[in-house]
C-alpha cells in the first residue's frame, strides 16, 4: 500500500513540475510569438496595400454583430472578419482598409488572409496568413498566379470559372481544388461586403 502511495505522490510531483515548466515556457515564448504574429500582419498589410504610409488597427469589437448580420444576409455564413486596419497616406488621411478574413470552407481547415481595399472599392491584393490545403492542389492558392487575379479589380464581388475566366471579376479556379477556390473567393467577397459597411461610415 505504501508503494502505491509513493508512486502516486511521485506522479503528482512530476505532474506539478511539468505544469510549472510548461507555464514558464509559455511565459517566455508568449511575447516573441506575439511579436512575430504582429510582424507577419504588418508585412501582409504592406503586401496588399503597398501605397499606404502606415496602418492603424481599428477597434471593431462593437461592430461584430453588424458584420455578422451583413455577412449572413449576403450568404457568407462560413466567413468571419477578424481585424480591420485603416490604411493611411503620408498626410494621415484614410486611403483604404486592410481587412483580415477567415474562411471556414477550406479543404484543409480554416483559411485566413488579409486583403487591401482602396476607398473606391478596388481590391488591391490578398496575402495569406494561414492556409493548410493540399500540396500541389489547394496550396497553389498561395501563389502569385492565383492571388494576382484579385489584384487591382474594382468589382462588388468575385466569381470563379472552371473553364477559364472571361469577364471582369471572374478568376480561374485552381485545377483540382475547387473547394479551395470557393473558400478564398467567398472570403474575398465577405471582405468586400464589410468594406461596404466601412465606406458607409459609423464603423470603428
Amino acid at each position: 500500500m505504501s508503494k502505491i502511495i509513493k508512486n502516486a505522490l511521485a506522479l503528482t510531483a512530476i505532474t506539478v513540475v511539468i505544469g510549472l515548466l510548461l507555464g514558464v515556457v509559455y511565459e517566455v515564448t508568449k511575447e516573441p510569438i506575439a511579436q512575430q504574429q504582429l510582424k507577419e500582419k504588418q508585412e501582409a498589410c504592406v503586401e496588399v496595400f503597398p501605397d499606404a504610409d502606415s496602418f492603424e488597427a481599428m477597434d471593431i469589437t462593437g461592430n461584430t454583430e453588424d458584420f455578422r448580420a451583413a455577412l449572413d444576409e449576403a450568404g457568407y455564413t462560413a466567413q468571419t472578419v477578424d481585424e480591420v486596419y485603416e490604411a493611411l497616406d503620408a498626410s494621415g488621411e484614410t486611403a483604404g482598409y486592410v481587412i483580415t478574413v477567415t474562411s471556414a470552407e477550406g479543404y484543409g481547415g480554416d483559411i485566413q488572409f488579409s486583403m487591401g481595399v482602396a476607398l473606391d472599392g478596388t481590391t488591391l491584393g490578398i496575402s495569406f496568413l494561414s492556409i493548410s490545403e493540399t500540396a500541389g492542389l489547394g496550396m497553389n492558392a498561395d501563389t502569385d498566379s492565383f492571388k494576382d487575379q484579385f489584384k487591382d479589380q474594382n468589382v462588388p464581388e468575385f466569381s470563379y470559372s472552371k473553364t477559364g475566366a472571361t469577364q471582369e471579376g471572374e478568376i480561374d479556379a485552381l485545377s483540382g481544388a475547387t473547394i479551395t477556390t470557393n473558400a478564398v473567393t467567398n472570403g474575398v467577397n465577405a471582405g468586400l461586403c464589410v468594406f461596404q459597411l466601412l465606406s458607409e461610415g459609423g464603423i470603428g
